[in-house]
């Protein structure tokens, strides 16, 4: 049997008296893209922290390729294969995008980095600051920093915040292509539901830190629980 990409067992966080996550199991093939959706407060970028290390545990265990690393640190379970975007853009506005590129490169385990700024579309602004570029391309920069190295398995923190609807869509299509080429995994938090049942194979759906449901992007539109929590306020 294949072994998932990642998966989280029993995932608990909690913040002082809050429950910001109670035991939400979470399994996902290779190769999928599977959308996290819910309202504000669900438990989203909780999920994300406590996947990456970035927020301990209080209970759980999670899982890369079969691979408990529960106990590494953020930086020992990327050099292991699981890279994440953030919603804010983390890129230098003074370094041209071909210089940060070349910088993760010499940090990745495998320098792909020419073949990011080609995927990506960025090779002709490649000696461009990052601060003259647009907003857009910024984003898609901070996307190609996320691919050096080839990871198996990439966390997007809603990386269609602040695009136009035009550019929200050559970001999903852009991100499909690449997760179905390139065979990299993704998890994606989004809010944009055009994006979210544009691009993914599955969804998971969290609410008040619990796993509200699960399935195929039309089964989720068509449950009436999603409707309810999230669905039914979001349109």
């Amino acid at each position: 049997m294949t072994l998932p990409a990642i998966e989280g067992r029993a995932l608990s966080r909690t913040y002082g008296g809050f429950r910001a996550l109670d035991g939400v199991d979470l399994k996902v093939a290779r190769g999928e893209v599977r959308g996290i959706i819910g309202p504000n407060g669900a438990g989203k970028s909780t999920l994300m922290d406590v996947l990456t290390g970035r927020a301990a545990t209080r209970g759980g265990t999670v899982l890369l390729g079969g691979r408990d690393i529960s106990a590494l640190a953020p930086r020992a379970r990327q050099r292991a294969g699981l890279a994440r975007s953030f919603q804010k853009t983390n890129v230098f506005l003074d370094l041209t995008v071909g210089e940060q590129i070349r910088l993760a490169g010499r940090c990745a385990t495998l320098d792909n980095g020419e073949e990011v700024l080609v995927a990506l579309g960025l090779a002709e602004i490649a000696h461009r600051p990052a601060a003259d570029i647009s907003y857009g391309d910024r984003r898609r920069l901070d996307l190609a920093l996320a691919l050096v190295g080839r990871p198996q398995v990439l966390l997007l923190d809603e990386p269609a915040a602040g695009l136009t609807v035009e550019e929200s869509l050559a970001m999903a299509d852009l991100l499909k292509d690449l997760a179905r080429r390139w065979h990299v995994t993704v998890l994606l938090v989004e809010h944009d539901m055009e994006v979210v049942f544009g691009i993914c194979d599955r969804i998971t759906v969290l609410h008040l830190g619990r796993l509200l449901a699960e399935g195929t992007p039309a089964e989720i539109r068509s449950d009436p629980r999603v409707i309810s929590a999230y669905l039914g306020t979001a349109a």
